[in-house]
């Protein structure tokens, strides 16, 4: 096989990924991605001389290894057409779309080669989001609503434009690209690593754990710096707290739209324990400043492990008692159940990732799959339902907060003060020369991919950041097919996916 397989959080010379002609990396990819125990965590172009180098990361994962091949495009050839994989693997789509609208290279016979985000390096300037082509039906029966892109309250910017016949959805286009910070350029233009630490907290605000723990998983992995057992242990806490917090604040938000007033307020105020707890521990309810490549400037100490327990402690019943009442409830199960679906099929071909992906009957987990941090130690079992509707999304979120609050207190059992204590954070480290290194995460939403390339000096030349609502904007569309109009806010919050995280 043309690739080379690594594992997840490792450094590869560049040298060493293969280089393929086209037809060969069409050819290698189709094969691979014909197999549901692959699916592809990254794609894309980076210039490198007067060549665009276009590398496939594509997952085993079963295995957990990562296959990177890759094939080169003359940056002079304008407008470069090659064969299109999504036509074969429609998962793929997003990622052709990216490489189109920054490289110029376009893909013949991609069913939906639609800009992507309108990004500030896009190839062709010409192509503004006001003149986005959308999708069209006509007839003198179907309505046209559109929703955004500035919208009530603090959501946001995003636009989204449904065809319905009365009040069935018929087709939903979302249309994103409104906002754009050069996330990416700025890890290679900013110079300290303080500040590349700190931007990587600023991705999704929502998920500022997960996105900095694959930055500095990443960076240590370039660095070649293995870190003590107790560090990797209480990010891996940090991790599970952040998935509990955002869960409950979701499953109030989920209670909101369809009225339950109960369900609402009691979750959303479960929430606020679990976010002091984090402010108590580093200073910030998001968790900023906690994670440090090669280090952390505030250790899970025995006092704040206390707080922990008993925050734990008293949260668990006060959950379990709410969260059975609500799901037996017969006001949400009128309004959960069959709604939203996304089925198995669907999901498989869409390339779903992370809770979008379990609550469809796909066990794709990055925890399991490509273990990392105290996932390495002690394997994760995730949670899977098969219906893939609002309910079933709900329900994952519940399987999930009481799973991440076990898992918090095994981890707190073996936390023994007698472990070596985590280092102070370091200030500069030295990168390996010409390399590729890369990072995977499950956060909340699911699958998060950072990936690093250096030049001779050891200098990061790019950084490339994959959000799982990357994989999961169309599956909303999708699943809102055929559903009343009245119901699309409640499946919006069911999937809840990141507008900056995917902008960038």
């Amino acid at each position: 096989m043309k690739t080379i397989a690594v594992h997840n959080n490792e450094t590869i010379h560049l040298e060493k990924i293969p280089i393929l002609s086209y037809d060969e990396f069409f050819t290698l990819v189709s094969s691979l991605m014909a197999s549901s125990l692959y699916h592809c965590v990254n794609y894309f172009a980076y210039p490198e001389g007067d060549l665009w180098r276009l590398i496939g990361m594509i997952a085993n994962d079963e295995t957990h290894q990562i296959h990177l091949l890759s094939h080169t495009v003359s940056r002079e050839e304008k407008h470069k057409r090659l064969p299109s994989l999504t036509a074969k693997h429609y998962a793929l789509h997003v990622f052709e779309r990216e490489i189109t609208e920054t490289t110029g290279i376009h893909f013949e016979g991609h069913p939906w080669a639609k800009p992507l985000r309108y990004a500030h390096n896009q190839f062709d300037l010409n192509s503004t989001i006001a003149q986005y082509p959308f999708y069209k039906i006509d007839s003198p029966q179907l309505h046209h609503v559109g929703v955004g892109p500035i919208h009530a309250g603090i959501i946001e910017p995003g636009y989204f434009r449904f065809i319905c016949k009365g009040e069935k959805v018929l087709h939903l286009e979302i249309q994103l690209g409104w906002q754009h910070r050069g996330v990416e350029p700025l890890f290679v233009n900013k110079k300290t690593l303080l500040q590349k630490n700190i931007l990587a907290e600023s991705i999704a605000g929502d998920t500022a754990i997960g996105h900095t723990l694959a930055f500095v998983k990443m960076m240590e992995a370039m660095g070649g710096i293995e870190i003590p057992r107790r560090l990797s242990i209480e990010r891996t806490i940090a991790l599970e707290l952040e998935r509990i917090a955002i869960h409950l604040g979701d499953l109030s938000a989920l209670c909101a739209d369809v009225g339950y007033q109960l369900g609402s307020a009691v979750f959303g105020v479960l929430r606020t324990p679990v976010i002091n707890f984090t402010q108590l521990w580093c200073g910030n309810r998001l968790g900023k400043g906690l994670l440090r490549v090669a280090g952390s400037h505030y250790p899970l100490n025995l006092s704040l492990k206390a707080v922990l327990i008993q925050t734990l402690d008293e949260l668990e019943p006060q959950f379990k008692r709410i969260a059975k009442h609500t799901f037996k409830s017969t006001s949400i199960l009128e309004r959960w159940e069959h709604l939203g679906r996304l089925s198995v099929k669907q999901a498989e071909l869409l390339g779903v990732v992370g809770m979008a992906a379990r609550s469809s009957g796909i066990r794709r987990d990055i925890r399991l799959s490509h273990p990392f941090e105290a996932f390495k130690e002690f394997p994760y079992e995730p949670v899977v339902f098969k219906l893939g509707d609002i309910y079933s999304r709900a329900l994952l979120r519940r399987r999930e907060i009481e799973k991440s609050m076990e898992f918090i207190k095994k981890l707190m059992a073996i936390l023994d003060e007698s472990d070596l204590p985590a280092p102070y954070a370091q200030e500069q480290i030295k990168l390996a020369p010409e390399s590729l290194a890369f990072s995977l995460t499950e956060g909340w939403r699911g699958e998060i991919c950072h990936c690093g390339i250096t030049d001779k000096q050891g200098q990061l030349i790019y950084y490339k950041i994959k959000d799982p609502s990357l994989h999961n904007w169309m599956a909303l569309s999708v699943a809102v097919r055929n559903q009343e109009i009245s119901d699309f806010p409640v499946c919006n919050k069911s999937f809840n996916l990141s507008y900056c995280g995917h902008d960038l």
